[in-house]
């Protein structure tokens, strides 16, 4: 049995207080390729930790036959922090209470700085190369002193997942069906995973330009290639993806084992698994450009009813739902339509029905870029 457990302390933000990460690790330190899976970063979205849970009764599994032919790294609850938000009954994990925002935002750039402290270092070897790029992040991050424990979250998660060859990051929407981010460059190698999960959209963005934790590791290595250009020989050697495992509601064994299957085969068709994971199955969806997927907002206050359902296919123009005011003099004027501003599937809807001006209301993934999305920009915070 290679497994191990460690606790992570994070400090103490306040007297008889302390959280700490649950990290589960399996095969042997520096073994290749190395997996890397959190769950629950914006720790109100559950049906990845479920997910993970079950991943890790498979992984015990695979530990006892001696399965284990890589490095492979879980933290089944990425957010202790948030983890703790419960006000007057309320869970709020997406941002963290004391100000500092979006979990899943401001991660630190590792790419700051990469360039002048590998060049000297490079040379016609690739894995000699990609090995100097690791122990400049590592020493990147080594660096930092963290003086909160949010800073402190960040700082050791990154600690975990800097090597790795893969970058797995569990969350899930509102209302919405499974879906899939990653860079356009290790599409389609790495198009398996939607397949194994049943997505129903694969967002492609090279740089969303809001330092998630996912990019934090896939986008050293792309900014560099593109800055030495032919030079050196720089891979694109950290995958790494956000998964959506739909909406907050979709927490189910039944759902959850079956994606941790699903997780379980993609590590074993990418050689950290031993075993026959079988042929992929069938994609569901092409991988789409990010700036091709719209969003519907609403354009006042009032309660969202839709008209159209999670995953169907609209046309730009159809009507998707109406803005009722419940104070309007005549309940005959009292509705607002809202259109969709593209053709496509309506991926995810918002979970709260009382909204206000500017809500993002549905998200609707097309084909053809959109003129009105800002260049690599995500679709909200």
């Amino acid at each position: 049995m290679t497994k191990t457990i460690e606790r992570i302390s994070l400090g103490s933000m306040s007297p008889g207080t302390e959280r700490f990460l649950g990290v589960h690790r399996y095969g042997q330190k520096g073994a290749r390729p190395k997996a890397y899976v959190q769950a629950s970063l914006h720790s109100d979205e559950i049906p990845g930790m479920l997910a993970a849970h079950h991943l890790l009764r498979l992984l015990d599994a695979a530990d006892a036959r001696g399965e284990i032919k890589g490095e492979i790294v879980v933290v089944p609850v990425a957010n202790p922090i948030g983890l703790g938000q419960i006000v007057n009954g309320s869970h709020s994990g997406r941002y963290e209470l004391r100000g500092g925002g979006n979990f899943n935002r401001q991660w630190p750039d590792l790419c700051d700085g990469l360039l002048d402290a590998v060049r000297p270092k490079l040379g016609p070897d690739e894995a000699a190369n990609v090995k100097a790029v690791r122990a400049a992040l590592a020493a990147k991050i080594n660096q930092m002193k963290p003086d909160t424990e949010l800073a402190q979250l960040k700082v050791e998660l990154a600690r975990l997942a800097y090597d790795a060859d893969m970058v797995l990051d569990l969350h899930c929407d509102d209302e919405a069906l499974m879906h899939v981010y990653m860079q356009p460059v290790h599409w389609p190698d790495f198009q398996d995973l939607a397949a194994e999960l049943g997505a129903v959209a694969s967002l492609l963005c090279a740089d969303s330009k809001a330092c998630s934790f996912d990019e934090t590791f896939s986008l050293p290595w792309t900014k560099l290639a593109e800055a030495i250009g032919d030079k050196f020989p720089i891979p694109a050697a950290c995958f790494a993806t956000t998964v959506e495992f739909r909406g907050q509601a979709d927490v189910f064994d039944e759902m959850a084992s079956a994606d941790a299957a699903g997780l379980y085969r993609f590590l074993q068709r990418h050689g950290a698994l031993a075993g026959d994971p079988g042929a992929a199955p069938a994609l569901l969806c092409a991988g789409t450009d990010l700036e091709a997927t719209d969003i519907a907002r609403a354009t006042k206050a009032g309660i969202i009813a839709y008209k159209a359902a999670l995953g169907a296919t609209v046309k730009k123009g159809d009507l998707i739902g109406e803005l009722v005011d419940p104070l309007a003099d005549d309940p005959a004027k009292a509705r607002t339509e809202i259109r969709a501003g593209t053709d496509g599937l309506i991926l995810s809807r918002c979970l709260k029905k009382l909204v206000s001006p500017g809500d993002g209301v549905a998200m609707i993934v097309g084909t053809s870029k959109l003129a009105h999305r800002k260049p690599g920009a995500l679709l909200g915070d």
